[in-house]
């Protein structure tokens, strides 16, 4: 791979944008949030980019990934490898479909107009934006149950409220619709301003839980004695590593609608390096021994934070108040940027004349309450087994293609201004790319029968005992479906070229690349 940078000079010269602007600004594929980012707004450095992975990683979800295996039958330990496994992987597509944000300054919406074509780039927006609505509608469910531990604290007549949790709820959502109408600027600020504050809680409840418990070594000692659990790891494993990887493959697909406003590569690749993988280690790390933790104090392991919360400052109303404030922060910080931001701009793509990005988060929030997240979060089994494991398989393939097109087929090379026409090289068949949809059914029909078991078996129990070859598939997710997605996208691609590419503009090297060689 070379190391020169190819840029468009779209993204570094006002003159180039407002010539796009003037060819395409009359396509129904255009409006100003969809198009390309300048100089002017590309203000995100380092510090930016690893605090906004910091906000999102930092959250009761993360918390309840570890502890979930934990519940399922792992140790410690063996949670705590699948996890670290699981963030390492993740970060390589994340990273390969970053780049394009940065080079072209498009959001991702727009960036996969290049795989799927300019119509069936909704398919692939819309999959993406309505598992952000369901972890909208998690998240905020969550939020409502921090907020409604907070009330009982405050007044003790609040439990006895009917519908409390529901309408704690509804209030929750109310403060995140607020935050959305300030759009993307209001994103990076809550996120630096909160991510130093979650760290600060995390390590508090760490402490609380060595303390509690014994000590470091008799935690992690006594819990593995007293953990039982009837499955054996390895058929637990490659399930779990799925879901870990499945955890940010959403983010993956969109990391474009963050790096287009980077202020170069190396922020995004240092920004996401420092901020993903190490985070997610350590919150979850975090979660696995305060687990670890509660089995030794309560002899069983309490999975969710706010359950314990609750538990352990129940006679204590100022140590619940701070925690619960904690925990809504948190939900806020990861709902804003990695659950509005994504689906704001897919809806948008959906009618870029209509809908901006704005409208597209307040849809974002009203498909939200409409997932019914209180059966999406009911168990630990369905977090993570069918709802972790079963959207990833459909975004692993999503994954596959795109990334396949952009770094393989096209050698990273996009034609700007036919990203906005219905009529350029991307319009493909009637606006779609067979080869892309193909490519994806062949990888995901096959998880489908294994998809199904683990969504009707009552708390997950049976499902990995003596599976059979086609419903054992399913135990491997987004593995199965990115690799085999990948492989048929580009077998097709090779026997008949899915678009002419554009001609190799001469390279225009920043500074810092000049002086890196």
């Amino acid at each position: 791979m070379e190391r020169e940078e190819f840029r468009d000079l779209a993204v570094e010269d006002r003159s180039e944008l407002r010539a796009l602007k003037d060819e395409v600004s009359g396509s129904k594929l255009y409006n100003e949030d969809l198009a390309p980012t300048g100089p002017e707004r590309r203000t995100w450095n380092t510090y930016n980019i690893a605090a906004l992975w910091i906000g999102m990683s930092v959250v009761i979800t993360t918390y309840t990934l570890a502890s979930g295996l934990m519940v399922a039958g792992m140790n410690w330990w063996q949670a705590l490898l699948t996890v670290s496994l699981g963030n390492v992987l993740v970060l390589i597509p994340m990273l390969l479909n970053a780049h394009a944000g940065t080079r072209y300054g498009v959001p991702f919406p727009v960036f996969v107009r290049s795989s799927f074509g300019v119509r069936g780039a909704n398919f692939a927006a819309i999959a993406r934006a309505l598992v952000a609505c369901g972890w909208f509608g998690i998240q905020t469910w969550i939020g409502g149950l921090a907020l409604n531990a907070l009330l009982s604290a405050a007044y003790s007549g609040w439990p006895d409220v009917p519908g409390n949790r529901f309408i704690t709820f509804f209030i929750f959502w109310g403060i995140q619709v607020a935050i959305i109408l300030f759009g993307i600027e209001g994103v990076k600020f809550f996120e630096s301003f909160a991510a130093p504050l979650l760290l600060l809680g995390g390590v508090a409840l760490l402490i609380w839980g060595f303390v509690a418990g014994g000590g470091v070594g008799h935690v992690f000692a006594a819990s593995a004695k007293l953990q039982q659990g009837n499955t054996p790891f390895w058929s637990l494993f490659w399930t779990g590593l799925a879901a870990n990887v499945g955890y940010w493959i959403t983010l993956s697909l969109n990391i474009p609608d963050f790096t287009r406003y980077a202020k170069s590569q190396r922020s995004q690749v240092v920004g996401q390096v420092l901020g993903l993988p190490p985070t997610m280690t350590a919150f979850s790390f975090l979660g696995i021994a305060v687990t670890a933790a509660t089995v030794v104090i309560y002899g069983k392991p309490i999975w969710d934070p706010v359950a314990l919360t609750t538990k352990i400052a129940g006679n204590l109303p100022v140590v619940l108040i701070l925690a619960m404030i904690i925990i809504a922060i948190a939900q806020i910080s990861t709902n804003m940027a990695a659950n509005v931001v994504s689906p704001s701009f897919d809806f948008s793509n959906l009618l870029p004349r209509y809908i901006s990005f704005r409208m597209g988060g307040l849809i974002t929030a009203v498909i939200g309450i409409i997932s019914f997240p209180w059966l999406l979060y009911e168990s630990a089994s369905a977090y993570i087994f069918t709802w972790l494991v079963g959207y990833s398989s459909l975004l692993g393939a999503i994954a596959a293609v795109m990334i396949t097109d952009y770094w393989i087929v096209r050698r990273r090379r996009l034609s700007l201004i036919d990203l906005y026409k219905t009529d350029g090289r991307y319009a493909y068949s009637g606006g779609w790319n067979w080869r892309a949809i193909v490519a994806v059914l062949v990888g995901v029909i096959p998880v489908v029968p294994g998809f199904l078991k683990a969504a009707t078996t009552p708390n997950f129990s049976g499902v990995f005992q003596n599976p059979s070859f086609i419903e054992g598939l399913y135990n491997y997710g987004l593995f199965f479906t990115f690799i085999v997605a990948g492989l048929v996208y580009l077998i097709l691609s090779a026997v008949g070229s899915p678009a002419a590419e554009p001609e190799r503009r001469e390279p225009r090297r920043r500074p810092e690349e000049q002086r890196s060689g």
